[in-house]
């Protein structure tokens, strides 16, 4: 049987943004490593998404580990899948986990990505920032006056 993981990860390989609509959940969240609060709602998460799919450079999971665990958003325990990947951004290399929590009907209601080392994630925030902003999902960040 095939699961809402094995489609997504099917998905992200084949960078196929279309495939990841009906994988989550209307209210997902998703929990960056560059921004403290979340990216909530599937139009945002799809739209990152967008931002991400261009942005890695030679991404592929690597490794998959699935059980339960608590969401961050309620706390209550949910079937979930880590996923590990590596990736290039700015040609500095990446190594991540995607931490999945699926719904009761087998969507992702809440993604957590965790990477190292820490110039990756910084060059990663920039890439993403420059991708969102480019894509009118968020506003371009104000300059300190002088």
């Amino acid at each position: 049987m095939t699961t809402a993981v094995d489609r997504f990860r099917a998905a992200v390989d084949s960078r196929d943004l279309s495939a990841l609509d009906d994988l989550f959940t209307q209210d997902v969240r998703l929990y960056s490593p560059v921004k403290f609060g979340p990216f909530e709602g599937r139009p945002m998460v799809l739209g990152l998404f967008g931002v991400l799919l261009r942005t890695f450079e030679d991404f592929r999971y690597v490794g998959e580990f699935a059980g339960a665990s608590q969401t961050t958003a309620d706390g209550t325990e949910a079937p979930s899948a880590v996923l590990l990947f590596r990736a290039t951004v700015g040609g500095r290399e990446i190594h991540g986990i995607d931490l999945l929590h699926l719904d009761e009907d087998g969507r992702i209601k809440e993604f957590t990505v965790m990477v190292r080392p820490q110039s990756a994630v910084h060059a990663l925030g920039e890439a993403v920032l420059a991708g969102l902003v480019a894509d009118g999902l968020v506003p371009a960040p104000q300059s300190p006056a002088p």
